[in-house]
């Protein structure tokens, strides 16, 4: 069975269409998906989701490139997350790639909102999703500083999404927390990624699509689905030498442990 760790089922390329999704996943032998939130506004539609499939589960957290939405306070994703099926706050993070003429200084509200959600998931002891993308530094800066990494605080969580350097992953695997490798570990231009695949310890690996974006090969340029993330196992498993099946159970494993749930058993929607 493969899991995946981090999909946007509420988002209106898949949301529509969720039975045929559903059916998908039973035949790819995908028996579980985390619905990821990105702002409050969606919350209700993510935790319904989970609320209505046995198969899923929901998180609650403000992307970090949104703007111009609710902002969260700590108390908000608490009580957010005190909801039925709610098993991680985020996604969270930093995000400078569009800075539209802003300085890096000028993002204190992201940082803000970053500490939001740290001292949520402390409070909650629940792991947290992590977004960075072109703040790396930054990132793992703030997390020390609020004490999260299982070193500290006793909470956990992972970097979704993968995309950066072998240093910032050993400093994320130092604090404590997984990292999950979407559909981009199979583009041709993503060597550099695959030795990073390579390096992680198999027990801190997750697999994810994001989708409805960033679809493996041979679906890339393709709207992505949860029944693909079998296409990303196949990747770690050609990389770090593993059966497939080997890769399914391990990231099943990993993450029924990061997040203190269990696997249903290619439960029906």
């Amino acid at each position: 069975m493969f899991v995946d760790s981090h999909c946007h089922l509420s988002f209106p390329e898949l949301h529509g269409r969720l039975p045929q999704i559903l059916a998908d996943m039973r035949e790819a032998k995908v028996a579980a998906a985390l619905c990821i939130c990105t702002t409050l506004e969606e919350f209700p539609t993510v935790q319904a989701l989970a609320a209505e499939h046995t198969n899923l589960w929901a998180s609650v957290g403000v992307h970090p490139d949104t703007e111009g939405l609710t902002e969260p306070s700590e108390d908000d994703l608490c009580r957010l997350a005190a909801q039925p099926k709610v098993i991680a706050i985020g996604e969270t993070g930093l995000d400078y790639y569009r800075l539209n003429g802003r300085s890096i200084a000028d993002m204190e509200w992201q940082r803000d909102r970053f500490r939001a959600h740290i001292r949520a998931a402390r409070r909650l002891k629940l792991p947290l999703i992590i977004h960075t993308r072109s703040a790396s530094d930054d990132t793992i800066a703030l997390l020390k500083e609020e004490g999260a990494g299982q070193q500290g605080s006793g909470i956990g969580g992972v970097f979704h999404c993968f995309t950066e350097t072998m240093d910032v992953a050993r400093a994320a695997l130092d604090l404590g927390f997984h990292i999950s490798f979407s559909g981009i570990v199979s583009f041709r231009n993503a060597a550099d990624l695959r030795e990073v695949v390579r390096f992680v310890p198999l027990e801190r690996c997750l697999i994810e699509t994001d989708s409805p974006y960033l679809a493996p090969v041979p679906y890339r340029g393709k709207t992505n689905s949860p029944a693909y993330v079998p296409h990303v196992a196949s990747v770690l498993a050609a990389e770090k030498g593993f059966s497939v099946e080997e890769i399914a159970q391990a990231t099943t494993h990993n993450f029924e442990r990061l997040f203190q749930v269990q696997v249903p058993a290619l439960a029906a929607a």
